[in-house]
């Protein structure tokens, strides 16, 4: 008999695994690409994202670039865009009142429910919006390239995996950078206030911000494990190739916070302040983006898992 028809199913099983495991590996988190998000977004030219600023506008529309790229539904009011109209408070400026912006990108996998992954993309400009722990910062560019250009690159990361993995997942994922996070959660507020997806069907949400400085002896933080009693369980056995350590508030720190107050369970990465923080020496070359690929390769395990659960239950942290 023959043995020809065997060989060539041999063959194809074969290359069908190679290939697979090719664009699995495509797929997955990469430090090269953080970096070049990170290196884009905290450039010189992009002069520190202050809100309401041009170059505010261009980190929205490079957000918006790559949510196109990777074929994720516009879901704000304006295409990819949430409009909201931002305020100046902790210091007196003439132009107090600001145009800004969320960018917002759907997975739709027609399920009945949403997990929300968000970053802020927003930073201190030119060191006059207030919030700078330089000395005399006014003039100065705030690259905010941990806060939070890694943030978005995390975010630009998952929205990546999840958009091209050929999976059908058994939830929706809704994307959004958001808008003026450094004049007080502004636009993560707005969000809520007027979301694009009913609340009531959003599983949980996970914030990214400041994932780019990892010490390992502290290893990255993960909040929110109070916001629900499903997340011990879907902890259990999580190793990861970073180390971390879990927090159980949820309403503290960033855009997690207003999620947390619509009682929403949350996850909120940070990798910890240092002494660059607010201050224009936050800069791309001082970002890991090593770890950092570790720190998003965590995330989606912690997702996948919470994918294969019921829609959780919210619990307040006292």
């Amino acid at each position: 008999m023959s043995t020809l028809p065997f060989v060539n199913h041999c063959f194809v099983l074969v290359l069908s695994l190679v290939l697979s495991a090719t664009t699995l590996f495509g797929q997955a988190p990469s430090a090269r690409r953080i970096a070049a998000h990170v290196e884009t977004l905290a450039s010189p030219a992009m002069k520190g994202r202050g809100t309401g600023s041009r170059e505010n506008e261009k980190a929205a529309a490079y957000i918006r670039k790559q949510f196109r790229k990777y074929k994720l539904r516009p879901h704000g009011v304006d295409g990819y865009y949430q409009p909201f109209t931002a305020k100046v408070r902790r210091v007196v400026v003439p132009d107090s009142l600001r145009q800004a912006s969320n960018v917002i990108g759907f997975l739709d996998n027609h399920a009945p429910y949403t997990i929300v992954i968000g970053a802020h993309y927003d930073h201190l400009g030119d060191g006059r919006q207030g919030s700078s722990l330089a000395e005399n910062p006014e003039g100065k560019i705030h690259r905010g390239a941990d806060d939070n250009a890694s943030g978005v690159a995390g975010l630009l990361e998952l929205a990546r995996y999840y958009a091209t993995n050929a999976q059908v997942e058994p939830y929706n994922l809704l994307f959004i950078g958001f808008g003026a996070e450094e004049l007080g959660l502004q636009g993560s507020r707005y969000f809520v206030s007027q979301p694009t997806v009913p609340l009531e069907k959003v599983d949980f949400m996970v914030c990214l911000d400041m994932i780019g400085r990892y010490d390992p002896a502290r290893g990255v933080g993960i909040g929110g494990y109070g916001t629900s009693d499903a997340w011990p369980e879907l902890f259990t056995n999580v190793k990861g190739s970073v180390k971390f350590f879990t927090d159980r508030p949820g309403n503290g720190g960033s855009d997690n916070a207003s999620f947390y107050a619509r009682q929403i369970p949350v996850l909120f990465f940070h990798t910890g302040g240092h002494a660059d923080y607010h201050r224009p020496t936050d800069t791309a070359d001082k970002i890991d983006a090593q770890a950092e690929e570790g720190i998003i390769r965590l995330g989606i395990e912690l997702i996948d898992k919470a994918m294969q659960q019921p829609k959780m239950r919210f619990t307040p942290v006292n």
